[in-house]
């Protein structure tokens, strides 16, 4: 059975009281993303656009960490208070998650 199927929806995502906050990171990214496509576009040096995407790329990684760490005090913590079965499934969840962070 997939992850998915076993999820029960959360009424408010752990990144709810950071959401401002991700979304603005996010924004930031994407300019990043855009300013490389014109980068490339205009035909600057490798290493100049190969420098911006680095850049860009350590954004979208501190979007995710701090996704994984809103997961962790909300999403987790809230299972680890509600059972132990709860707790098992959403640690299990936080080990795969920060396997997918470190293939970043």
């Amino acid at each position: 059975m997939h992850d998915r199927e076993n999820r029960q929806p959360s009424p408010v995502p752990g990144y709810a009281g950071n959401k401002h906050d991700h979304l603005l990171r996010l924004a930031r990214v994407e300019g990043q993303v855009r300013g490389i496509a014109n980068m490339v576009e205009n035909d600057r040096y490798c290493i100049d656009v190969l420098t911006q995407v680095a850049a860009a790329t350590k954004a979208l990684q501190q979007v995710a960490l701090g996704l994984l760490d809103d997961h962790v005090q909300h999403c987790v913590s809230a299972a680890v208070r509600s059972s132990a079965e709860d707790s098992d499934a959403k640690l299990a969840e936080v080990t795969r998650a920060v396997g997918l962070a470190l293939r970043l």
